[in-house]
């Protein structure tokens, strides 16, 4: 017997439910600009369909973004339940640097 078939959303969509962009379209716009990459292959079609396991690597605010998707989600909901459906595999900012310019965030 197979198992279940995993969820899956489109790319754009899920970047926008995960609140790394603040709207779909700036989301659709990265993806077709081809500054997002899935399982570490470019990628250029927003409807581009993932689901848990997925890596995806993207330049969020100067800093490369690697992040394993654990879950699709079934709304752009509040920012505690967005961090659930992801785990940050992103090296952590250097100390030195300081903390990212919320003003410079997409």
């Amino acid at each position: 017997m197979a198992p279940p078939p995993q969820p899956q959303v489109r790319l754009d969509k899920w970047l926008w439910h995960a609140r790394f962009f603040r709207t779909r379209t700036l989301a659709t716009g990265q993806v077709e600009a081809g500054a997002v990459r899935v399982n570490g292959l470019r990628v250029v079609k927003p409807a581009r369909m993932v689901g848990p396991g997925d890596v995806l690597t993207f330049v969020q605010a100067g800093q490369v973004r690697v992040i394993r998707v654990l879950d699709t989600g079934l709304r752009r909901g509040p920012a505690s339940e967005a961090r659930a459906l992801y785990l940050d595999l992103s090296a952590p900012l250097d100390p030195a640097q300081g903390a990212p310019d919320p003003a410079r965030l997409e």
